[in-house]
């Protein structure tokens, strides 16, 4: 029965990938393609934090499958099980990523997409979605510079994407952009712990920007940024129309580290 439900947890995430023009939420995976093949980069390397799931909803599966290489860091013990089965030339990590390294409690949800570091966070989301804290466990955690200096050399990530359940920002503002500059970011700027409203995380956009970087496109839940000296060379035409004014949705302040606990 093991090996049954094993291939059918395959099939459902496997999915039919033949047919599928993109396996990410809003299309992230085409606009990465689309401005990594406008860089000349073909056949991209890419590091995808908060992975989750092999396909399905995926941001770099589209590239996976087209030939490229990358690493895969997912937490959930459950969740990094089908990485080792269906992404099996990356390197695949379980373990989580933070503004440092240790050890930190990760908070399981009943709804696993929403499984996350932050107990603020998890606990927004039992009062917003109904979701429940199955249960909590500690789990190895890393910076973003030692995952790069570990595994990213000698071929650097041109593509990276961060969906960590509300601490992109905390995990970019740690980031050491002057070493690395990966041509293409992908990070959740949407906010899920309002009760009220829905709210674009306006400080960690301008922050990215500030490192050189410019807002592509949006999709509502995720910003696709792209290296502006990389895209200036590639396009320098084109440039201006990415400094037009934005217009701003209602912000969110920055996320505090206190919202993430290491255990006793």
């Amino acid at each position: 029965m093991r090996a049954v439900r094993n291939i059918l947890r395959g099939v459902i995430d496997y999915g039919f990938r033949g047919a599928k023009l993109s396996y990410s939420q809003f299309g992230e995976d085409i606009i990465a393609h689309f401005a990594l093949e406008n860089l000349g980069i073909r056949h991209p390397r890419y590091i995808d934090i908060g992975a989750n799931q092999p396909y399905t909803g995926s941001n770099t599966a589209l590239f996976y499958e087209s030939g490229s290489r990358g690493i895969n860091i997912e937490p959930d013990p459950f969740l990094f099980a089908a990485f080792r089965k269906f992404r099996k030339r990356d390197i695949n990590l379980n373990v989580g990523v933070l503004d440092r390294s240790g050890e930190s409690e990760f908070y399981v949800m009943s709804f696993r997409d929403m499984s996350t570091f932050s107990r603020s966070e998890a606990e927004a989301r039992t009062r917003k979605f109904d979701a429940q804290i199955v249960r909590v466990i500690k789990v190895k955690v890393f910076a973003l510079n030692e995952i790069f200096a570990e595994y990213g050399a000698p071929n650097l990530p041109h593509f990276m994407s961060i969906d960590a359940e509300g601490a992109d920002e905390l995990i970019l503002r740690a980031f050491d952009f002057s070493s690395w500059s990966p041509e293409v970011i992908c990070c959740e700027t949407l906010s899920f712990s309002s009760t009220t409203n829905w709210e674009k995380n306006e400080s960690l956009i301008r922050f990215v920007e500030s490192k050189g970087y410019f807002v592509l496109a949006d999709t509502w839940l995720n910003t696709v940024f792209v290296l502006e000296r990389a895209w200036k060379t590639a396009m320098p035409e084109s440039l201006s129309d990415t400094r037009n004014d934005r217009p701003v949705a209602r912000g969110k302040g920055s996320q505090s580290e206190s919202d993430f606990h290491s255990p006793n």
